[in-house]
């Protein structure tokens, strides 16, 4: 009789193999030597939008705003970050995205039906410029408006309460407790203290730690909290590496601290509010350029780190959180895989992060002309400085820039990216599968073949 140990050790032959050692297959690919030029505007390649870099990777359109229009629904385009109900009832159904224009709104994608709906009118509440996209630990969703500066009423962040309303609109509530800034990246750490940046030419990082982290709705985790800024090397600098500290600019229900009361500003109606931007500079916050979109990494020993893109100095910053340390994490000093040297200028208007099922970072571009790219960021020591950078996929849509890259919780070889304003002014949500190399599905038969006969010879003694 075979014993079933053996049993165990031909299952672990087949799923220790090289090609089966990580969750996804989106790092199986030969960097793209250059960029894809744009196609013509309308053209029907729109569809599929993307070069990619391996064969074995696919696209397709799930969403696109013609459609959307042509349904009545409330439309405005730009469609912007995505991220999916990742917790809760029916979680991973449902893609939420913002609209990044003058009248915002937020549509959701079912993925289970394959239709897109506005959930949020645009326009509602004034909301503009809608950018940031996360779920909440609590089981909710967050956008926020990429639009701040002096007398302004907006840099607000709101909460959608109940994003998985059937029918009508949800529930969207201002969260008045964060400082006001330009808002793009949003990332919550383990003990759920929320991030988020204000994006401008000195610009800086922000943490905001609520007086209730384990809060079961928003009501509660943003009804008080205290709200930091960070500061690199001593702080009152710019685009500085080294060790970091979190200073205050609100006391601990988020009004303001006596050296940055003149940052909390009076918009009318009654309403006041912090400027993040004021006082960050009142602390001696430290300046990056055009900080836009944040991601956290997990690693093995459970600490994380925080990554950061700074768009005009082309640039990737990691933060160590457990030990507080700032660090360059790519920039065109980065080698290309595809050549083994510097990236140099290919590498251009780093905009967007995304992390797959296995801790890789991607850097999304925006550049002009529907030119940008995706990259896939190598860190093979985890220490927060990639040793590489190679073209993932490559932009060949007139006029437009992919955004909110987003790679599936529950499916490891999905991922989610749009295809922002694109001259021919048809957004679109694209659908991207991986596929293991023929030799790994011809691996895994065979090693499932072994456990077969296996089997069979177990079952005739």
């Amino acid at each position: 009789m075979i014993r079933p140990t053996r049993i165990a050790v031909a299952v672990a032959a087949v799923f220790a193999a090289p090609a089966f050692a990580a969750n996804s297959y989106f790092s199986n690919f030969t960097p793209l030597a250059a960029s894809s030029p744009a196609n013509p505007v309308n053209s029907p390649l729109e569809a599929t939008p993307l070069t990619l870099s391996s064969p074995n990777f696919s696209q397709k359109t799930i969403a696109d705003r013609t459609t959307q229009l042509g349904l009545g629904q409330s439309n405005s385009g730009n469609w912007d970050m995505i991220t999916a109900n990742e917790s809760g009832p029916s979680a991973g159904r449902y893609l939420f995205m913002p609209f990044e224009t003058g009248t915002a709104g937020v549509q959701r994608i079912d993925l289970q039906t394959m239709t897109t709906r506005t959930i949020v009118d645009s326009g509602t509440q004034a909301f503009v410029a809608g950018d940031a996209s996360r779920w909440t630990p609590w089981g909710s969703y967050l956008t926020a408006e990429e639009s701040w500066g002096s007398s302004s009423t907006k840099g607000r962040l709101f909460e959608v309460t109940n994003p998985l309303v059937e029918t009508g609109q949800a529930n969207m509530v201002l969260r008045n407790v964060l400082p006001r800034v330009s808002h793009e990246g949003l990332a919550f750490d383990k003990t759920n203290a929320l991030y988020f940046i204000d994006e401008l030419n000195g610009g800086s990082i922000y943490r905001y730690v609520s007086a209730n982290p384990n809060a079961t709705s928003g009501d509660s985790y943003f009804d008080k909290g205290q709200t930091f800024v960070l500061k690199t090397a001593g702080g009152s600098n710019a685009n500085a590496v080294g060790a970091a500290a979190w200073e205050p600019i609100t006391n601990a229900t988020g009004g303001p601290l006596a050296n940055t009361f003149s940052a909390f500003v009076n918009l009318g109606g009654g309403q006041f509010a912090m400027d993040g931007r004021v006082a960050a500079n009142l602390v001696g916050g430290t300046d990056y350029q055009r900080p836009e979109d944040l991601e956290i990494k997990t690693l093995a020993s459970g600490d994380q780190i925080l990554y950061v893109a700074t768009t005009t100095t082309h640039e990737v910053y990691s933060i160590d959180l457990a030990n507080n340390q700032v660090k360059l994490f790519a920039s065109r000093n980065t080698l290309d895989a595809a050549t083994g040297q510097a990236v140099g200028s290919a590498f251009t208007n780093p905009d967007n992060l995304a992390i797959d099922a296995d801790g890789n970072i991607y850097v999304i571009e925006d550049q002009p002309g529907g030119m940008a790219d995706i990259w896939f960021a190598k860190d093979a020591d985890h220490d927060g400085v990639a040793e590489s950078v190679g073209r993932w996929a490559s932009m060949n849509t007139a006029g437009a820039e992919p955004t909110g890259l987003y790679f599936d919780k529950f499916n490891p070889n999905i991922a989610y990216v749009n295809i922002q304003h694109p001259s021919s002014g048809v957004d679109r949500t694209i659908q991207i599968s991986a596929v293991p190399e023929p030799e790994s599905y011809a691996l895994l038969l065979a090693g499932l073949g072994v456990i077969g006969f296996a089997a069979r010879r177990r079952v005739g003694r």
